[in-house]
């Protein structure tokens, strides 16, 4: 299957900035460049961390009191004073940065912002250098594929090369990045891995197989017809 890099959906042109620059500074710099949050980087290029709004906010939720009755702050983590008490990039970042490789896939890029809880991975070379940033909407530009370009990976490449089906023997219908499939195939035991592999094609939402039928129930002791 021809699954989509994080190489060909990231943003390549990204503005940075360094680990001396000034508060004042990056907030300039989200805000003229209508970015949310910005990579740090050394004077080789690499990255060593990231500064988002979140990052620059805790400076304001650092001086909130509650006065007049008003409702209470919670007292900041000590990490969190020492980043809200920062006035440049080295001491405002989150590091080290959630980096990713240009040639991981959109599942194994999703997967890593999911467990981290990031909105966006720098992507960085084998070096750390900075090649581009990859975001959460990036990633869902997936499900923009046309249903004629998904019905014929799963056609040729799934049902064809990967499972060595007959494509004639197999109806493919994708509507909205819905792919139902339809026709007999050999043995019961295949569907699963069909259903599976249909699923992992690049921009398909949901994979039905409720109108596939077999030859041999290979499943149950003895097989049988359906």
């Amino acid at each position: 299957m021809r699954h989509r890099t994080i190489g060909r959906l990231m943003t390549r042109e990204v503005v940075s900035v360094r680990g001396d620059t000034s508060f004042k500074e990056i907030v300039r710099t989200l805000s003229q460049n209508h970015v949310t949050a910005v990579p740090v980087v050394d004077g080789g290029g690499r990255v060593v961390g990231v500064v988002s709004e979140g990052d620059l906010l805790r400076k304001t939720a650092d001086q909130a009191a509650a006065p007049g009755g008003g409702p209470a702050v919670p007292d900041l983590e000590v990490w969190e004073r020492a980043k809200a008490e920062g006035t440049r990039a080295e001491e405002l970042m989150s590091a080290p940065a959630v980096c990713a490789r240009p040639d991981w896939s959109v599942a194994e890029a999703a997967r890593l912002m999911e467990v981290q809880r990031v909105k966006r991975l720098v992507v960085v070379d084998g070096d750390d250098h900075l090649l581009g940033i990859v975001s959460r909407r990036d990633l869902l530009g997936i499900f923009l594929r046309e249903d004629d370009d998904i019905r014929r990976e799963v056609v040729e490449d799934v049902l064809g090369d990967t499972l060595r089906l007959e494509p004639t023997a197999l109806a493919v219908e994708v509507y909205d990045g819905r792919v139902e499939l339809g026709g007999r195939v050999p043995f019961r035991g295949m569907l699963p891995a069909i259903e599976r592999m249909c699923a992992m094609v690049d921009g398909v939402v949901s994979v039905s197989c409720t109108r596939l039928t077999y030859d041999v129930d290979d499943t149950e002791r003895g097989g049988g017809r359906s």
